[in-house]
This record gives C-alpha cells, sequence and structure tokens, in this order.
C-alpha cells in the first residue's frame, strides 16, 4: 500500500487518542457504551427489539423499537442454522436483501430493496467489519468487498441497516450496511469446532478464545484454517487458507481503547457462469449443479504482466485475498456530557483473482471455423487422448481466463465522532477520512476446451492446410473474441473526506431523528490498455501463429485519472411508540455513491477528468414502518420506494450504463416462538423498473435484470433438552435474466436441514444439509435470450451437499 501524509495523519490521530486514555476522568459508568460494543445477541426470543443499534445508529443509546430505521441483526447460532456454504450465503436470510451466492467465497452480487446490480458486487450496499469498510468500494471490478471477508467463530453477530441513516453514517452506501461484528472477549471461555463434508471434500476447523486478562483488560483471539477440493471439484486442492483475528480492549472509568488485528490469507475457487439449458436442466457431459469449469488440464497460463515482462499465473489461485490489518478503537465520556469515539483502521491488501470464463459455447466445428477457416481440425491437446481427433460434432467452450493480479488494494480509514447530550437531545459531530488504492493488472488468454464437467480437455485447432491456430489448448495471448479489450493496468488511488452531523431527540412517545453528511473525493493516477506485439512467449526462438499478436500493456501511453466529486446526503426520521409493544416510524433519505474503477476506459477524459453526473450516482428513498410484539409473534414491516441514478461498466459485455431506476415494495420480518418451537423469516416484494436510459431507451418500462417481484427466507426450529433440529428456507419467484426481459428464469425455493446433538456437557455433534432437496435455481446469466443452440452460461445454486461437524466449547 502506499504511503501518502493523509495517511501518516490518520496514524497519528488513532495514536494520540490512545495515548491520551489514561489522563480521562472518571465522569459517569459506561455499561451502555460497552454493551454496545460486545458480544451483544439479539433477545432469546422476537427480533431483538430492545437492542441497542450499533451500525448506521444516530444515538448510541438508542433501541431498534425507539429508531427510525429498519435494522436486523443475526446471531451466530442463527447462521450456523442456516448451513451456508459461503459468507455470501449468509446476506440470504437477512430481510431486504438479494444476495446471489452462486459465485463462491466472494465475487457475489448484493443488492437491496430493488436497488440495481446493473454490472456486479455491491455497489450500493457497504461491508462493514467493526463499523469501518472492508473497501471503500463494494463493487471493484474483480475486487468485491465479499472476497475480503470471512465469516468465523470470532464473529458475535453481523447487523444490516436497510435504507435510512445509512446515506449520511457511511460513505458510498445508500442502499445500506451489513456490519460484521467481532467477539471482544467479554464472556470468558472459548470453543473449537471441526466441520468435514460428507459428500465434497472439505475440513476445516474453526477455534476463538477470549475473556479476562485482569479487572480492566480483556483479549479475544480465533480463527479458522481449511482445505479441500471444495462445493465443486476442480480436480484439484480448490480451498486452502486461514484466518486469525484478536483484539485486547482495556477498560477505563469513561471508556475503553482496543486494539485489534486481522491476518486472511485464503484460495478458494471462482464459480463463473457455466453451460446449461435455460431451465436450468444439464447438457451432456456438464453437470449444472456440481461441476466447475475448472480443470486439471488447464492450471497454468503464460502471459505478459504489468510491466510487460513474460510470466505465469496459477489457476490454483482462483480468488486468493492476502489481508493485513490493524486497528484502533477508542470511546470516552468526557466532561459536559460528550462523549469521543474514534475509529481507526489500516489495511494491506493483494492477492489473486483468475478463473476460466466461458466466452463462447458451440459445437467443436462451428468454432474452430471460426478461428481458423472451413475445414479446420480439431484434436486433444493433452490427456490420455492427446492428438486424436474431437468429436466434431460436440460441444466445446472458448475460454477466457479472467487472470487479474491484485498489486494493491490496501485502504486507510479513521472515523471520528464527538456527541453531546443535551437534556434529552444527543448531537453528533463527524469527520470521515480514508484513503483507497486500486492498483491492479489483467492479463487474460484464450483457451480451447471440451464441454466437460470433469476435468475437461484442452483441445487444439489446425487449419485445413496444416497451419496450428492454437499451442497445448492455448488460442491467444489476449482475447481476441473480445476484440483484445481486457489487458489493462490501474493504478489509482482514491481520497475520502467527509464532515457529517446528526441528532436525535424525544418529547413523550415521539423521538426524531436528523443527519447530514457531505462527501467529497479525488481521484489520482493513471491506467493502460492493451497494445498488440509479436514476441516469442516459449522462449524456442520462433514466432508461432498464436505468438503473432501478443497482448500486453500499452505502458508508453498512460492515461491519467484526475478527477474530484462531491456530494451532499441528508436522512430525516420520525418515530411514535404507541406502547412498549408497538412503534410507528417514517423516514426520507438522500444518499449518494462516488464511482471509481468502472469509470475507467469510457468516461474520463483525456485530462483525466469525468463529468460530475457520471462521477456520483444518488439514491432517493421514503420509508414507513410498524414494530410490534403481540406476544410471542415480533413483525416488523416496512414500506419503503427509491429512485436511483447508475452509471455503471460491465466486463464480460463491455457495456456501459447510464439509467434512472425506481423500486417500490414492502419487506415484512416477524418471529414467532410458542414452546419449544422457534420460528423466524422475512418476505420482501419488489416492484423495480428502469424508468430512463440514456444509451439504450429500448428498455426503459423493463424490470431490471435479475430483479424478483418477491424473495422470501424462513428459519424453522425445535429445541430439545439436548438436541435441536430444524430447517431454512430461501426463495425467490421467476426474474429477467438481462433488461431485455425476454429470458426468464424460473421460480426456486431451496431447502436446508440441520440437526444438533449434545454428545456431552459442550460436547456438540452437528449434521447440515444444504439444498436438501437438489433444487435448480439460477441466479444469473450472460444471455437476455436463449441461443439458436439451446445453451445459455448462468450460474446456479449448487446441489444437495451435507457437512458433519463437532463442536467443543470451554
Amino acid at each position: 500500500m502506499k504511503t501518502t501524509p493523509n495517511r501518516r495523519s490518520y496514524l497519528a490521530l488513532a495514536i494520540s487518542l490512545a495515548l491520551t486514555a489514561n489522563a480521562a476522568q472518571a465522569q459517569q459508568d459506561n455499561t451502555e457504551t460497552e454493551t454496545a460494543n460486545a458480544e451483544q445477541a439479539a433477545e432469546p426470543t422476537g427480533l431483538g427489539f430492545e437492542r441497542i443499534i450499533v451500525t448506521g445508529s444516530v444515538s448510541r443509546n438508542q433501541t431498534v423499537m425507539q429508531s427510525s430505521v429498519s435494522v436486523s441483526a443475526l446471531t451466530l447460532e442463527d447462521i450456523d442454522a442456516s448451513a451456508p456454504r459461503s459468507t455470501a450465503e449468509i446476506f440470504r436470510m437477512l430481510p431486504g436483501v438479494r444476495s446471489e451466492s452462486t459465485g463462491g467465497e466472494g465475487n457475489a452480487n448484493i443488492a437491496v430493496r430493488g436497488l440495481p446490480v446493473a454490472a456486479g458486487g455491491a455497489k450500493f450496499l457497504t461491508l462493514q467489519e467493526d463499523g469501518l469498510p472492508v473497501v471503500q468500494f463494494g463493487d471493484i471490478a474483480f475486487g468485491n468487498a465479499d472476497i475480503f471477508v470471512r465469516a468465523d467463530a470470532t464473529l458475535s453477530r453481523l447487523e444490516v441497516i436497510r435504507g435510512g441513516s445509512a446515506s449520511t453514517l457511511a460513505s458510498n452506501s445508500p442502499g445500506g450496511v451489513i456490519n460484521f461484528l467481532s467477539k471482544t472477549g467479554a464472556d470468558n471461555g472459548g470453543s473449537i469446532a471441526m466441520t468435514t463434508g460428507l459428500n465434497y471434500d472439505q475440513f476445516r476447523t474453526d477455534f476463538e478464545y477470549g475473556g479476562d486478562i485482569n479487572a480492566d483488560t480483556r483479549f479475544h483471539l480465533g480463527g479458522f484454517v481449511r482445505q479441500g477440493e471444495g462445493i465443486r471439484d476442480p480436480g484439484y486442492q480448490g480451498e486452502r487458507g486461514y484466518q486469525i483475528k484478536a483484539n485486547l480492549t482495556k477498560e477505563f472509568d469513561t471508556g475503553y481503547v482496543r486494539l485489534y488485528a486481522k491476518h486472511l490469507n485464503d484460495r478458494v475457487a471462482s464459480y463463473m457462469p457455466m453451460p446449461m439449458r435455460a431451465d436450468g436442466s444439464s447438457v451432456a457431459g456438464y453437470d449444472s449443479q456440481q461441476d466447475t469449469l475448472q480443470s486439471v488440464y488447464l492450471t497454468e497460463t503464460v502471459r505478459l504482466n504489468g510491466a510487460n515482462q513474460i510470466s505465469r499465473g496459477d489457476i490454483r489461485n482462483g480468488m486468493n485475498p492476502e489481508v493485513n490489518s490493524f486497528g484502533v478503537e477508542a470511546v470516552f465520556d468526557l466532561d459536559d456530557n460528550w462523549t469521543l469515539d474514534n475509529r481507526f483502521r489500516i489495511s494491506s491488501v493483494s492477492g489473486n483473482f483468475i478463473t476460466p470464463f466461458p466466452a463462447e459455447v458451440d459445437n467443436s466445428q462451428s468454432i474452430a471455423d471460426s478461428i481458423a477457416g472451413p475445414g479446420a481440425v480439431v484434436r486433444y491437446a493433452v490427456g490420455p487422448q492427446a492428438g486424436e481427433r474431437y468429436d466434431a460434432s460436440a460441444n466445446a467452450m472458448r475460454i477466457h481466463t479472467f487472470d487479474v493480479e491484485i498489486n494493491d488494494f490496501g485502504s486507510m480509514v479513521n472515523d471520528l465522532k464527538l456527541s453531546r447530550s443535551i437534556g434529552e437531545v444527543d448531537v453528533t459531530l463527524g469527520y470521515y477520512i480514508a484513503d483507497q488504492t486500486i492498483d491492479m493488472s489483467w492479463l487474460w488468454n484464450s483457451y480451447f476446451m471440451a464441454l466437460k464437467g470433469d476435468n475437461a480437455e484442452l483441445l487444439d485447432v489446425t487449419a485445413a492446410n496444416g497451419t496450428a491456430f492454437s499451442e497445448k489448448g492455448l488460442l491467444a495471448y489476449g482475447v481476441p473474441f473480445w476484440g483484445n479489450c481486457c489487458q489493462r493496468n490501474y493504478n489509482t488511488d482514491y481520497s475520502i473526506k467527509a464532515p457529517y452531523a446528526s441528532a436525535s431527540w424525544g418529547f413523550g412517545d415521539w423521538s426524531f431523528e436528523a443527519s447530514i453528511r457531505r462527501d467529497m473525493g479525488d481521484a489520482t493516477g493513471t491506467y493502460a490498455g492493451a497494445v498488440q506485439s509479436s514476441r516469442d512467449m516459449n522462449g524456442d526462438g520462433v514466432i508461432s501463429q498464436v505468438e503473432q499478436s501478443v497482448s500486453g500493456i500499452d505502458l508508453a501511453n498512460p492515461q491519467l485519472v484526475n478527477y474530484d466529486w462531491s456530494y451532499n446526503s441528508y436522512s430525516v426520521g420520525a418515530n411514535y411508540q404507541y406502547s412498549n409493544d408497538w412503534a410507528v416510524f417514517g423516514r426520507i433519505s438522500k444518499g449518494g455513491r462516488a464511482n471509481a474503477d468502472r469509470l475507467l476506459f469510457g468516461k474520463v477524459n483525456a485530462d483525466g477528468s469525468v463529468a460530475a453526473q457520471d462521477a456520483v450516482d444518488q439514491v432517493k428513498q421514503y420509508e414507513f414502518g410498524s414494530k410490534s410484539r403481540h406476544g410471542n409473534l415480533n413483525l416488523f414491516a416496512t414500506v419503503f420506494f427509491a429512485e436511483t441514478d447508475e452509471q455503471n461498466f460491465e466486463a464480460t459485455t463491455q457495456q456501459f450504463f447510464d439509467r434512472v431506476y425506481e423500486a417500490k415494495g414492502v419487506e415484512l420480518e416477524s418471529s414467532y416462538r410458542i414452546g419449544d418451537f422457534d420460528f423466524r423469516g422475512s418476505v420482501t416484494w419488489t416492484d423495480a423498473e428502469i424508468s430512463q436510459d440514456a444509451l439504450n431507451p429500448a428498455v426503459v418500462g423493463n424490470t431490471p435484470r435479475r430483479q424478483a417481484d418477491f424473495i422470501y427466507n424462513l428459519l424453522a426450529r425445535y429445541t430439545m433438552d439436548n438436541a435441536q433440529v430444524g430447517f431454512t428456507v430461501v426463495g425467490t419467484t421467476g426474474a429477467y435474466a438481462q433488461d431485455n426481459n425476454d429470458l426468464k428464469f424460473d421460480a426456486y425455493t431451496q431447502f436446508n436441514a440441520f440437526a444438533n446433538y449434545e454428545l456431552a456437557q459442550n460436547l456438540t455433534l452437528s449434521l447440515n444439509v444444504n439444498n436438501l432437496f437438489d433444487t435448480v435455481g439460477i441466479t444469473e446469466a450472460e444471455q437476455g435470450s436463449v441461443p439458436a443452440n439451446g445453451i445459455i452460461t448462468a450460474r446456479t445454486i449448487n446441489g444437495r451437499t451435507a457437512s458433519l461437524g463437532i463442536r467443543y466449547q470451554f
């Protein structure tokens, strides 16, 4: 990560706050502050209406029932019950959140309340760890935020705020915030758990331990380690990695200081859209629910790196985030009812994103003729049949390797808040500053591969006159099928400054909240695209057919990045509590999201500037909701409306978007307990449409792609003396594959089941099954209409998988 004067000032500020802690004088009991930041779980029954809000809160002492925002939480027990196979699968249990979690352990598309996912990632939603963003932009191409965060035994709970004050209390997150809150050792003890796949190869160990060091100091340490092939067998060990997290808390009479650190080095396969029929059924030789494009015959690429030097890429690395972060959190009550709250984190982030993508699927002869001319011959390039003819009528794939080196995604962030209570009014003044580096290289190649799910072989193409148009399955050093678009190098820095203010006050049964924020940022650096040249890549002294045009980076002509942006956000809400068991609220909000790397290669002018309307996207939202308890029944209902302006760019289609979207709907979250039965679930109805499109007016009035009318989830469990059984349900109604509203995915409902049995005191055996009935469910597709051959490339939920675990608490 690059070092700048601003970053050094952030570090100095954080250290100075920690060093002044001993000088603080006792003013009042700090129990409420520590409660909000320790392992505060939801109520044993209900939706946690009396839980103090930590994420996106205007007041640090405000409960869910008193607030005019929609906020939910999942405990670690709730998460385990949902049998997730990736972090993004956890999000499916959150109301209003659409998590397309079929890409593996990362690279998910995440949206909330009908806000669009025009390209990928989580553009209008921020993922946080302990109150600070994982990255500043949730949709960095091949650097989505969920790639760099993992849920493990150190997690206390997951908290999400949808809409509302997320616009003003965090940058670039008008749609909401999902916050991973860590355990801090407030409870003495720990656990160790081991999990193994029963019908897939994975072994994982989670561990954590924490507690008091002395009367005023505590700690927590934990993490996970795993290895195996993964949910879909790539032909090699597709998963191998670990995470270690630790924090140390020193309490004072008036507050606390917490130091925390994280090291993540994980390697997991990335699952791209796969060949299948439009109804999700499998094509011959390829199981859409079990197979993967990865193959033991394609594990390494040779290409020019970002400095135009011959280098190698290891496809077995898949998504390989390497994260080292250190943070300081300091909260103190001062004289005259003032409270100081400062959170600082510095992160060093690098790694790889490399995976095969099916750019074209057709019969092998058709693809071969388009490469080498009529009469081309296809042969196996590797494997036991190497040199033999491949069936000309059999299907094959033109593969592009999405080969991205993440050189530096480092960041530094500091969020300082000063709050004061003046009678019934809580006022907060804050200043947020952050730097985010986006330095990466795209180094893509093209291959020819058999359409097969079990270690597909690479294919070679020879022209009718005998000229070889491939080498060991390699078609090109680059992606000429896409116009050699995608050899790129980014080296950019983004700086954000955001002063903000909020106030909350209560009059009898009424409570009011208002907040404003001013985001200001600038982007500097350079980027460069592809340049073609001939080069002896294999060092044999001969320029072969595939070496005549090699894609490299045009280092001689870097393009300048030099623009800034600013926007204002506000949020105003009111809550009326009729009784202890019923409250209603309303809120109006406007927020923004600055665009980053997706503006490059099309929206940046020659002098590095960017048009103001392209630099920032705005979201306006209106909400009205009710929170109520009826005995053992709890109900949280919200009516919402949102209007979103968006500029975006999608790498796989090479298309820009310039649109306005509208979405309205109803979000219901409920829980119910009767005896030993416990139920919790949500359903969200969304009516969304593209209301304006500057580049493609034909789609105006259509439903945005992959936006279903209904998404829903349910958790049901039955608890006995020494056992617990239950199931979760995740479902969606039909949705269009693309904005042209032609190809439509079928609705699906996925059932997951779990059972826990206490073998001995504190020793629990667990079994969970994900996708119990082996349901087919498509989440996204590249095509908007069914091709002539009937084969689309799409992502589906994984087929049925079962795992067995044992956990000991001490």
